[in-house]
């Protein structure tokens, strides 16, 4: 009876484990399909509506009660003569309903290869089919730079908000480096913070070569190509000074494109002074004429909240079951270490 006993809870377990795989199995998959069909969606956020409410929280902390009695008061009186002028402005045929104007606001933050630009297609597309001359475009870059096809892809998706003769602003917080640069000129208004990094108008290619380990080693490499200049410079077979003079040639025919583009967006540079590769902060930027503005995205789209109808767009992806345990394990372990490090008082270079 015994065995009976523990083979039955056994085989209870065993069950439990299998229909528990199963479960999981079936959502992974169910989600992937999902993902499949439905690739990602948008979600709009109203920040001028989060820049009130921050507001009203402040005052209400700060007023008493007798003083938060007296602004509610004074509010609603102006709601109501705001109301009234309104309402009599569209009888008289004078103007619609008060409108203000929108400013959609794009987060960018670059990766080397520039993938982003996937989602700041999809963000630009939807913003364009409702926006108008009177609204304006704000993108918060983030950028070091990257793969000039990735980058030129991006500069291109802004540049389709100037074709429909909108106000582009974009802000450097951080960094708007090489491809970031890029980008950025595009914009009617360019603002940085102060320590902001810009420039680096330049172009760089690098490899390992490690033909002389191959042949130390008795390893030979074999590259077959037809066309002269089909592969220029290798990894691992022997580079030609041919070779090598061709490929500094297609670095340099790179970089007279990235400064024409430049130029065509921001003809008051001297572009012989910012197109040597180098990068500047905010305020040296803005000497040198590559910014328009010293300024945070904070400021300007708080004091914009003011008078205009500020709203962020997002184009979000979403991540199957799979990606999210995945990301979740990740945290978990960047977390443990976090602390191990901060226990033996290890920082990396």
């Amino acid at each position: 009876m015994e065995f009976l006993y523990e083979y039955g809870l056994f085989l209870a377990k065993t069950v439990t484990f299998v229909v528990a795989a199963i479960a999981i199995i079936t959502v992974i998959t169910a989600s992937a399909i999902k993902q499949k069909h439905k690739k990602g969606e948008l979600e709009i956020t109203d920040l001028s509506e989060q820049f009130e409410d921050v507001e009203q929280e402040v005052v209400h902390a700060l007023l008493n009660k007798e003083e938060l009695k007296q602004k509610e008061k004074e509010d609603k009186k102006l709601a109501k003569e705001k109301a009234k002028e309104n309402k009599k402005n569209a009888k008289s045929g004078e103007s619609k309903l008060e409108k203000k104007s929108k400013v959609f606001v794009i987060d960018f933050k670059g990766s080397i290869d520039a993938k982003e630009v996937s989602s700041l297609r999809e963000e630009i597309s939807a913003i364009l089919s409702v926006a108008t001359k009177e609204d304006e475009v704000f993108v918060r870059l983030e950028s070091g730079g990257g793969m000039v096809h990735g980058y030129g892809l991006a500069s291109s998706q802004l540049e389709r908000i100037r074709q429909h003769n909108i106000p582009l602003t974009v802000s450097v917080d951080k960094v708007a480096a090489s491809g970031g640069y890029m980008m950025a000129c595009v914009a009617n208004n360019i603002i940085a913070a102060p320590f902001a990094i810009l420039g680096s108008i330049g172009v760089i290619a690098q490899l390992p070569n490690f033909n002389r380990l191959l042949k130390k080693n008795d390893i030979d490499f074999e590259q077959f190509t037809a066309g002269e200049f089909k592969r220029t410079v290798t990894m691992f077979g022997e580079n030609t000074e041919k070779g090598k003079e061709k490929f500094i040639e297609e670095l340099e025919e790179t970089h007279v494109l990235f400064k024409d583009f430049v130029n065509a967006h921001r003809p008051s540079l001297e572009l012989d002074k910012v197109a040597t590769g180098e990068h500047w902060f905010g305020t040296k930027a803005l000497e040198l004429g590559l910014i328009d503005v010293i300024q945070t995205s904070d400021d300007y789209l708080q004091n914009l909240s003011k008078s205009h109808k500020v709203v962020a767009i997002k184009y979000e992806v979403k991540k199957g079951l799979a990606e999210k345990f995945a990301k979740a394990a990740s945290l978990s372990t960047e977390s443990v270490l976090g602390k191990l490090m901060q226990k033996n008082r290890v920082f990396p270079s």
